[in-house]
């Protein structure tokens, strides 16, 4: 079950709740899944370090403390938090232009990100701001997923295919890079990854259980050392440092905050915005109650865990957390066994992983990422609403042209005006006017009006600053084209909001028509318009016997009788027509 903020309070004690509630029954569930997790993520917090353009080793940092913050804030029991490939990207794209090639550098301004994203997330969550990410529609993640996932896939064909190129500044520039360089193509290191790729995907199909990707990676390894495959130049990640790592101050130079505040709002936003739709999908399954608020609370604590600790931003992974959920994870306990296997793996495994072949971690993040390409959502949005495919493919096209941050803002952009637009020219019907007669609807039937002196008009939508003048011409027009027309209702049930310059609109219409001797009356006007227009003193001037409840109630107080025959409804009849 999903509350809202107001449950933020009973949220915060959540991991209070079950660790006092916790028994042996539950702990095998959540070790079984810790473990598989565990066992999935070691080298998939690997090849999203070297998508975010950071050592390895930061992908297992990060795997750890962030982790056992959100077992004890987070509100949902079966979220994975950890590295994330549109994250690692996003990281990727703001501190490469500012690390100038220095390592050092990129991981200092790594845990500085990790920092203002945390306490961005932590201060939306304390001021209550989950709804700020409504404006993340699901056109816009949809498009942008979408192009991030063609931009990570193209930044790791490099390794995969063998070729020692720099990071593109653009998808069409490393699109035309590779397309140069093809004829260099490391021929082994492409055989490694396909095959790679080819088991991931196989086992991820057939067991989506199973730990695939460390079995593909313990495989690779085995050839490397018995082949001497880095000798004939298959490049390895080479040298991952063995030990935990200490805490550690961030960058908090001014420089380099107000050079991430982009990127930083970027992160924040989206990495949140993911992770919260994960956690209710996975509370739809449980019945569990998600906070959205606490939610970002608990993924802002674990960033800020993660700045301290020579790491990089993380969110919630839909894949890691499937695997928890089928694994069986109950609560945040399996995150901390994960936690234990991640930190147990740094202490005594990192000499094995210097022989993984790079070209396997790029297949590990090919096969993950492939899925946000989502073609079945994007078509279902085309043919949903032509706007919101409009919106979908400009932020698709911008994140691809323009950049990471640039398409995202583009999108939201681009959405909003397309809302605007379309409230500003909203739907007005006048209802059932069909050859020269007009037929009104109540619930129960049609019946039908023969006197043409009548016009009963539906506004459609909330009457604000951007349409209101819209509206107030449009029915000024249909007075002009009406010369028989004496008696206007305005059925304003679907009006769910009205602002000053709408109210200041209507008043204008009100005294044109009665200047042309017509009678305008208003029917069910919901209460918040209603209030409105009561402090206005709309109501006064359209005058208390023209405001009715029903439709029925108007036309009996022009004096119009509607015929004694009733029509029922005919299959296929519209029940209204457009007017405008």
């Amino acid at each position: 079950m999903c509350r809202g903020s107001s449950q933020t309070d009973v949220a915060a004690i959540r991991a209070a709740h079950w660790l006092r509630n916790y028994d042996s029954e539950s702990f095998r569930d959540d070790l079984r899944a810790g473990l598989v997790v565990a066992v999935m993520l070691v080298p998939q917090s690997m090849a999203y370090a070297a998508l975010a353009g950071l050592p390895p080793v930061a992908g297992l940092y990060a795997s750890i403390v962030p982790l056992v913050v959100y077992a004890f804030l987070g509100t949902s029991g079966q979220m994975a938090v950890g590295p994330v490939a549109v994250v690692s990207l996003l990281t990727a794209s703001g501190l490469a232009p500012l690390a100038a090639g220095s390592t050092v550098k990129y991981v200092a301004l790594a845990g500085t990100l990790a920092l203002m994203v945390g306490v961005i997330q932590l201060a939306m969550g304390i001021l209550r701001l989950g709804g700020l990410t409504n404006l993340l529609s699901h056109p816009v993640l949809t498009g942008f997923m979408a192009a991030a996932a063609l931009i990570i896939g193209l930044s790791q064909l490099r390794p995969f295919l063998g070729l020692n190129l720099p990071r593109p500044e653009s998808f069409v520039a490393g699109l035309g890079e590779v397309a140069t360089h093809l004829g260099s193509v490391h021929g082994l290191t492409l055989a490694i990854g396909a095959a790679a790729a080819a088991a991931l995907v196989g086992g991820k199909r057939a067991l989506p259980r199973f730990p695939t990707p460390l079995v593909v990676v313990a495989i690779a390894v085995g050839l490397v050392g018995a082949l001497d495959l880095a000798g004939s130049g298959v490049a390895v990640i080479g040298e991952v440092p063995q030990g935990l790592p200490a805490p550690a101050l961030p960058d908090l130079s001014w420089a380099a905050i107000r050079s991430l505040v982009p990127t930083a709002l970027a992160v924040a936003l989206i990495g949140y915005t993911e992770g919260i739709s994960i956690a209710k999908a996975m509370a739809a399954k449980t019945r569990q109650e998600i906070s959205p608020n606490q939610e970002f609370i608990a993924i802002g604590a674990a960033n800020v865990g993660s700045a301290f600790f020579q790491a990089f931003p993380v969110a919630g992974g839909l894949s890691r957390t499937a695997v928890n959920y089928q694994a069986g994870a109950r609560t945040g306990m399996a995150s901390i066994i994960t936690a234990a296997g991640v930190a147990l793996s740094v202490l005594f495994l990192t000499p094995l992983f210097h022989d993984i072949p790079q070209t396997v971690l790029a297949a590990i993040i090919i096969v993950a990422v492939a899925s946000l390409v989502d073609v079945t959502a994007a078509r279902t949005i085309y043919r949903v609403r032509l706007t919101d495919g409009i919106a979908m493919l400009a932020t698709f096209l911008a994140t691809l042209i323009l950049g990471i941050e640039i398409g995202l803002l583009t999108g939201v952009v681009v959405s909003l005006g397309l809302f605007v637009y379309g409230s500003a020219v909203p739907h007005v019907a006048e209802l059932g006017r069909v050859s020269g007669t007009t037929t009104y609807r109540n619930v129960l039937a049609y019946r039908t009006v023969t006197d043409p002196s009548v016009a009963i008009v539906r506004l459609d939508g909330p009457l604000y600053f951007a349409n209101a003048n819209f509206l107030r011409d449009r029915l000024l027009e249909l007075v002009a084209a009406r010369k028989d027309l004496r008696t206007v209702i305005v059925d304003a049930s679907a009006v769910s909001e009205l602002d000053g310059s709408a109210d200041h609109s209507l008043r204008e219409v009100m005294v044109h028509l009665r200047d042309a001797g017509i009678d305008l009356h208003l029917t069910t006007i919901r209460g918040p318009v209603r209030a409105v227009m009561e402090r206005s003193g709309l109501l006064g001037l359209a005058g208390r016997d023209r405001i009715h409840p029903e439709i029925e109630d108007a036309l009996a107080a022009a004096g119009f009788a509607p015929d004694s025959a009733i029509r029922s409804p005919r299959t296929g009849e519209e029940a209204d027509a457009d007017l405008f």
